[in-house]
């Protein structure tokens, strides 16, 4: 038995978050496996919708993933028709993203699948833009820095 009421799981926001984003996923999975993509696959065509073109390293950043974890999924995307990948004339590095016709179709019904998934919560307007920009203040205060760097030194120090 824990000597530390913070160790206790049913203390720990990092388990709270991860428990509500699964259920949410899980919820999401139900409607999107209908119409054939996944999870992340929504989460990159999202952000084409947001800007219809954008290059493979600028979606990966959004998303807060990797370039690496990003590649996969825009192959999959293009070979399912959704999207169109290409090099840039003037970086040949760089990969562009654009949205094709079946991707820009595609857009509606999964506007559809995001309205059940938020009605699920059983939030009103308020709390559910509440509780996503509480979440979103979290997200940008727990970036790691240099600060949160040297922390890790020094605790190494102490181990």
């Amino acid at each position: 038995m824990t000597k530390f009421n913070n160790l206790l799981l049913k203390n720990q926001l990092c388990f709270s978050l991860y428990a509500a984003t699964n259920s949410i996923i899980r919820y999401y999975r139900i409607y999107l496996k209908e119409i054939g993509i996944t999870y992340p696959q929504y989460l990159v065509l999202i952000t084409l919708w947001e800007s219809n073109s954008s290059t493979a390293s600028e979606i990966a950043s959004i998303l807060k993933l990797d370039l690496p974890t990003i590649t996969p999924i825009l192959q999959k995307l293009e070979v399912m028709g959704f999207i169109s990948r290409k090099r840039s004339n003037e970086d040949n590095r760089v990969v562009i993203v654009t949205l094709t016709d079946k991707g820009l179709e595609i857009e509606k019904a999964i506007a559809g699948i995001q309205d059940k998934v938020a009605c699920k919560t059983h939030l009103t307007d308020k709390d559910f833009n509440k509780l996503k920009d509480t979440l979103n203040e979290l997200t940008a205060t727990m970036e790691i820095n240099k600060d949160d760097q040297d922390a890790v030194i020094e605790l190494k120090k102490c181990i």
